[in-house]
């Protein structure tokens, strides 16, 4: 918890923060609401590269903490940023879909039940890629960001492509709440433990990369 709380003090770029406010893309006509939660994936490579220039991993290490928490750190302050943003966008989803009254949406999921599933699973997938990879070789940063980035714009694609080619997509979950409510809710359920087997995943091999990785700081 203290670690934590030295990495929203001294960590939390501002852009991370500015980005989250751009939750409020979802309420645009006909934008993909997944691309809204790319820019949270942003947000993190630059607390990342910005650690990595202010020596923010030399400093960590100097405190009476092992890798393992270094890493756990930052992996927490990811999830933070990125659980914030699911609920930033199921309740503008909610806003756009039940108060504004917005027709659906052509070019992704509607805003319903299923968007923040739809966010976690690409959080889950990022995660997975990125820090891996970032604790491998803390001093490149860049790489592991676009390998992660171009999983992500793959899976983006996919899921745009999903809403018109996956009858259950289609049909149930890319719909108007409060119809198929059951199936969304399962959805959202699914994503969520995906996310969260997936970002536990990618803490352990990061620790055990981060753990071999020799460092000369």
């Amino acid at each position: 918890m203290k670690l934590l709380k030295k990495e929203f003090s001294l960590c939390l770029h501002p852009a991370a923060v500015v980005f989250l406010g751009l939750s409020t893309l979802v309420l645009i006509p006909n934008y993909p609401p997944a691309i809204s939660f790319f820019y949270v994936t942003l947000g993190i490579f630059f607390i990342c590269m910005a650690g990595r220039e202010n020596h923010d991993v030399a400093f960590t290490l100097t405190l009476p903490v092992s890798r393992q928490d270094a890493v756990a750190g930052r992996v927490l302050l990811a999830c933070c940023l990125e659980i914030l943003q699911v609920v930033l966008c199921g309740l503008l989803a909610f806003v756009k879909a039940r108060v504004i009254g917005l027709p659906e949406n052509p070019s992704g999921m509607d805003a319903n039940l299923a968007l923040p599933g739809e966010g976690l699973l690409l959080f889950g997938l990022f995660n997975l890629v990125f820090f891996p990879a970032w604790y491998k070789d803390i001093r490149k940063v860049g790489v592991p960001f676009l390998m992660a980035s171009a999983a992500v714009f793959v899976y983006i694609v996919a899921a745009v492509v999903a809403t018109y080619a996956l009858p259950f997509v289609r049909d149930q979950l890319d719909t108007p709440d409060p119809a198929f409510l059951t199936a969304k809710a399962l959805f959202l359920l699914f994503a969520f433990v995906f996310y969260a087997g997936a970002t536990f995943l990618a803490f352990r091999l990061s620790v055990r990369r981060f753990e071999k990785q020799d460092l000369q700081l």
